[in-house]
């Protein structure tokens, strides 16, 4: 990848569209070594950088989904104690003990590799997705800062685990808790935004280009409006490529047309109830008399 804007060119013909901001940060994060948070909206499209570089690379994708109380043993590694057990009891029945069984039960043939410790030991650059890092507890970001520094982990029984080459790396938040400063420092950083129409209408030709211009600009308007009501849940831009689907298979071509069907596919927008109950028919025949 030269140059930023040959990545930029290449994330396209993946289907994801990227600002420029974005393929500038992400490119700078390849070049550079360095981890790259992403921050924005639920649904724009933060988790979907880390699949198509992946697929960019031809390497594998590893994801660490994170949540409140994550610890070591979920996110590194855990020995697998039944297994453990299991040959215990057979030494003993055997007349075997001491620490010969200890070494043998701590060995690698006993070890659960979990996401972090498996993108350390990967002989081609995985791609590390640490999505939605603002959910973790706090202990687990500072944890986490010591393996991005280093890039490597200690375990007691088996000593320490270098990598073997450096994983890219690309953190998600959500906004759900303010992030530490040291965090920030070791990465580099871009706003991942809701798209502007052009860009929109861009996202959805290139994942289906068989859906005719007319009904691709109302689809894109309409949810566009839609994200400007007071809703919980803002539609992202899966959403907002469901809905298209949902349309495409329905044989819809103008929004406006049927106020039933058009009710109906706000499942794929609308994702609570009290959002569904924010966009009655009449509030959403005025957004799709306006979207055109």
């Amino acid at each position: 990848m030269s140059d930023w804007r040959t990545l930029q060119s290449e994330l396209a013909t993946t289907g994801y569209v990227a600002a420029d901001d974005l393929a500038m940060a992400l490119h700078l994060a390849l070049v550079l070594g360095r981890p790259l948070l992403l921050e924005g909206a639920a649904g724009v499209g933060k988790t979907e950088v880390a699949r198509v570089l992946a697929q960019l690379r031809g390497t594998r994708l590893i994801r660490l989904q994170c949540y409140e109380g994550l610890d070591a043993s979920h996110a590194i590694y855990e020995w697998n104690y039944q297994r453990q057990l299991l040959a215990i009891r057979a030494a003993a029945e055997g007349g075997v003990t001491g620490p010969g069984v200890e070494a043998r039960i701590f060995s690698e043939d006993y070890l659960m590799a979990r996401p972090l410790l498996q993108a350390l030991r990967e002989e081609r650059a995985p791609v590390l997705l640490i999505d939605e890092i603002d959910r973790a507890d706090e202990e687990f970001e500072a944890f986490l800062l010591e393996i991005l520094s280093d890039y490597q982990i200690s375990i007691p029984e088996l000593g320490t685990i270098t990598a073997r080459t450096r994983p890219h790396v690309i953190l998600t938040a959500n906004g759900t808790r303010d992030l530490s400063d040291a965090l920030r420092r070791r990465c580099l950083y871009a706003w991942v935004d809701y798209p502007d129409r052009r860009t929109e209408l861009a996202i959805l030709a290139a994942r289906h280009p068989g859906i005719e211009a007319a009904l691709a600009g109302q689809i894109v308007g309409f949810v566009q409006a839609l994200r400007r009501e007071e809703l919980e849940k803002k539609p992202g831009v899966a959403e907002m490529l469901d809905f298209a689907a949902a349309l495409a298979g329905l044989g819809i071509n103008d929004l406006a047309a049927d106020p039933v069907a058009l009710q109906a596919t706000l499942v794929t927008l609308l994702k609570t109830q009290a959002d569904r109950a924010a966009v009655p028919t009449e509030v959403a025949q005025r957004l799709a008399g306006k979207a055109a």
